[in-house]
């Protein structure tokens, strides 16, 4: 929803390993040219951050993964919600690496920005992007704040940050040619249908909060069968990806969150494949749709020793997670329904700030999300 400093950093890590590391330096520079780098962390980033010289990359890393659903008609005066958050965890020996998705949903207190006027105060974590970018706070001030929220729940500062919109996710995806997924559960679009004639044509009424309202008569909507697996266009990858209110087993975030992460395992995937990287084309198409979706904050690290560090990642290796096992915990108050983390999350959270996920899910092997 996407947030994917995980797909940049595919390309870079896809680069740097086996007998593609001459090509880093090429690949990084073009990078450096088309992908926005800001400081987007400001304090609330890792303490200690690297100067901008060529750097060895030591220590465990986690690297912030912001969607949004953002409009174009919006302003910085509207309230836009981080609609997907994502952490990326490396361990110290950088052999591995893992996704937790934090449920949009999750109820949580938001501390006060004085530069935004927000005064502090419990809301669903996307809020707190919303609450910091709001007038004039911009993507930094939606950043920080976020990150310190999650920073309040016991998890990591994080060392980087990527943000990248819908919009965005689908020109990458397309200049990548598509992405190979097979659909887990039967999921109805409540986005996307088609009328007799075959024209396109939202299916359902949305409500103002994104949720499915009443049906929209004479559209059929586009459905995605359990056991299909083929190779997904932009469009089809954003739409699946984007459900959550009509999935058969009627995981609603959680579904929507496991999906996103097969998503991002399958760009990695695609990055890794030889028919991306021996097309220079098509590289140099990704690393400018990239250009035009994403801003990224690298953390003062050069791009290239962020692709030489991680060079050992794989999709093999990158390891989804789930919080509250995937399991429901919902709490209404005062007439709206919360997600609530449970104690294991909560721990899971801390694992990811002192680099001990291996041990949290030795405890909770059934955390690992199966097919993602």
């Amino acid at each position: 929803m996407w947030a994917r400093w995980c797909i940049f950093l595919g390309v870079l890590v896809m680069v740097a390993s086996g007998i593609f590391v001459a090509g880093t330096q090429l690949v990084a520079a073009i990078a450096n040219r088309q992908v926005d780098n800001q400081n987007l962390l400001g304090d609330a980033g890792a303490a200690a951050q690297a100067p901008e010289h060529h750097v060895t990359i030591t220590g465990p890393k986690n690297i912030l993964l912001i969607g949004l659903d953002a409009r174009p008609a919006q302003s910085q005066y509207d309230l836009i919600r981080a609609d997907s958050i994502i952490i990326l965890h490396i361990p110290a020996d950088h052999s591995r690496a893992y996704l937790v998705s934090i449920p949009r949903d999750t109820y949580v207190h938001i501390p006060a920005d004085s530069a935004t006027h927000w005064g502090g105060g419990y809301d669903k974590i996307n809020a707190a992007y919303a609450y910091g970018q709001w007038h004039k706070g911009g993507t930094a001030g939606g950043v920080q704040l976020l990150a310190e929220t999650i920073e309040s729940l016991g998890g990591p500062a994080p060392d980087a940050v990527a943000v990248i919109n819908f919009t965005g996710f689908q020109q990458v995806v397309d200049a990548l040619g598509g992405v190979y997924m097979c659909v887990d559960e039967t999921t109805t679009s409540i986005h996307t249908g088609f009328t007799a004639d075959h024209k396109e044509a939202a299916p359902f009424h949305v409500n103002s909060d994104g949720t499915v309202g009443s049906r929209i008569p004479g559209v059929t909507p586009m459905k995605y069968p359990k056991g299909l697996c083929q190779n997904f266009p932009g469009w089809q990858a954003l739409d699946y990806v984007r459900q959550r209110d009509l999935l058969a087993n009627h995981d609603l975030d959680y579904g929507r969150q496991r999906h996103q992460q097969q998503f991002l395992k399958a760009v990695f995937r695609k990055l890794f494949s030889a028919g991306t990287l021996a097309n220079p084309l098509r590289l140099d198409r990704v690393l400018a749709a990239l250009g035009k979706a994403m801003t990224i904050d690298k953390g003062g690290i050069e791009l290239t020793d962020w692709a030489y560090a991680m060079r050992n990642l794989t999709p093999d290796n990158v390891v989804t997670v789930k919080t509250n096992a995937g399991q429901l915990n919902p709490k209404t108050i005062g007439r709206i329904s919360y997600e609530i983390l449970d104690a294991d999350s909560l721990q899971l959270l801390g694992a990811l700030k002192h680099d001990t996920v291996d041990s949290f899910l030795n405890k909770h092997p059934d955390w690992i999300s199966a097919g993602a």
